[in-house]
């Protein structure tokens, strides 16, 4: 599924964790507006519905990244984004674009992302992450938290063979 075309499902609410750089995070909904990927965006700010039904507004600069979940109730205080494993263990078969971020505060993430235009967009990148059983289905990540963005690989789709024309010679 096109990166895209995940952002903007009817729902228009997205379960999500924001890391900040200070190690605490917010647990919520973010609100899509549906004009673009990054439709969750107000004036430099994070929009989200928190869970005690309150609209928090969070700084873009104080965000380390931005986890889409699959659920709140991980039962780990310290990582509900239950990111287990940030790299590849080897080359990941997915197309796309194999990118790895080094954050400023020195942390390394590798992550699948589209091969489109939407990769250049001003305010961040969004990836998906090399545990896909994980809790967290996708990162986005501020351009103003990344250090270094280098492609280790493009990942095109396979060939598909074209089947062999079987001809039947003629005996008479």
């Amino acid at each position: 599924m096109s990166r895209v075309r995940w952002l903007l499902m009817p729902s228009s609410r997205k379960k999500a964790i924001a890391r900040r750089f200070t190690r605490d995070w917010v647990a919520g909904y973010v609100v899509f507006d549906g004009s673009s990927p990054t439709g969750f965006l107000r004036d430099d700010a994070l929009e989200m519905l928190g869970l005690d039904g309150k609209v928090v507004s969070l700084e873009v600069r104080t965000i380390k990244w931005l986890c889409f979940v699959r659920d709140f109730n991980s039962g780990e205080p310290e990582n509900p984004e239950r990111l287990q494993r940030k790299t590849f263990a080897g080359r990941p078969r997915t197309e796309g674009l194999f990118l790895r971020a080094t954050l400023t505060d020195g942390e390394l993430i590798e992550g699948m992302a589209s091969n489109d235009l939407s990769l250049i967009t001003a305010e961040g990148i969004l990836l998906t992450p090399p545990d896909t059983r994980s809790n967290t289905q996708r990162i986005w990540i501020p351009s103003g938290s990344l250090s270094a963005l280098e492609v280790v690989a493009v990942i095109g789709a396979t060939a598909k063979k074209k089947p062999v024309e079987e001809r039947q010679e003629s005996l008479f």
